[in-house]
């Protein structure tokens, strides 16, 4: 399946009632709540490699991943440690413990958006792949030069949903329904062996797989993405915002978080080879 990404390409999500959370997988995403949403519109894609270069083109934006870490959250780093990197996915040893992740993912100085497995890659082959790589002022910045803004948690799942109601998955109860894959999540025992039983190790272009409901791709799998919402923390912590959706690197057997519902936090100044973004706004 073939999908254009304009700028402009978005759908409206009506006006209404929605039956958001689950109380049948991991605790945070509980209670199950309605919630009364106004209609906005939402981006029918994440924002790919090809948005983003146009934004950085007109503007340019240089992103956190390309700049070295701000010393207000982290005066204490080391001299030879003050250098721009990113957060990099790198398969480990077969004797790795999984109850520390960790072990699997690494800083990797020169990893950014443009060379999303480091700095030897580029985006060849990739400019229709979700942009990755992009921590939360950079979404927020494209957001702003396109006339948008970031969707709330609620609105997100709302659209990832498609009209289903208290659905697992974006296209229904069953996860593989005739023996379909119908994202790119990992197939096989995590972090060690991914089989691409859906036919794609890292990232797929947007698209690939089959729309929701409303006409909506990837909100199950590719790539984690940004909304606008708080997510809870303790005193001391820095501060996180909910991502939603799940990306390629989340599996049955380990971080089942490729569905709707689910949600994990995420610090703002973090970006990582497996997350990115869609735009919303509201209705004129």
């Amino acid at each position: 399946m073939e999908q254009s990404t304009g700028l402009d390409e978005m759908v409206t999500i009506p006006a209404g009632d929605y039956q958001l959370g689950s109380d049948r997988f991991y605790p945070e995403e509980s209670p199950i709540r309605q919630v009364n949403l106004s209609s906005f519109r939402i981006d029918r894609a994440p924002v790919t490699n090809a948005e983003f270069a146009r934004f950085v083109q007109e503007t340019g934006y240089v992103t956190v991943s390309e700049r070295p870490p701000d010393p207000v959250l982290y005066p204490d780093l080391p001299p030879e440690e003050k250098i721009p990197e990113s957060v990099v996915f790198i398969p480990p040893g077969p004797t790795v413990d999984r109850r520390q992740p960790l072990a699997w993912w690494a800083l990797i100085a020169g990893a950014d958006w443009r060379h999303p497995q480091g700095p030897q890659t580029s985006l060849d082959g990739l400019m229709n792949h979700p942009v990755v790589h992009v921590a939360y002022d950079d979404v927020l910045a494209y957001a702003d030069w396109a006339g948008k803004r970031l969707p709330s948690a609620d609105e997100w799942e709302a659209a990832a949903r498609g009209g289903l109601v208290q659905q697992d998955y974006a296209w229904g109860e069953e996860m593989t329904p005739e023996g379909r894959w119908l994202a790119n999540i990992w197939q096989g025992p995590f972090p060690w062996t991914n089989l691409q039983k859906d036919g794609w190790y890292w990232t797929s272009p947007v698209g690939e797989f089959p729309p929701n409901g409303y006409g909506i791709v990837d909100v199950c799998g590719n790539v984690w993405e940004w909304t606008s919402t708080d997510y809870p923390i303790s005193g001391g912590e820095q501060d996180r915002r909910i991502i939603k959706g799940g990306s390629f690197l989340c599996a049955e057997n380990y971080c089942h978080r490729f569905r709707p519902s689910a949600l994990m936090g995420q610090t703002l100044d973090t970006a990582t080879c497996h997350m990115g973004f869609r735009c919303a706004s509201d209705l004129d």
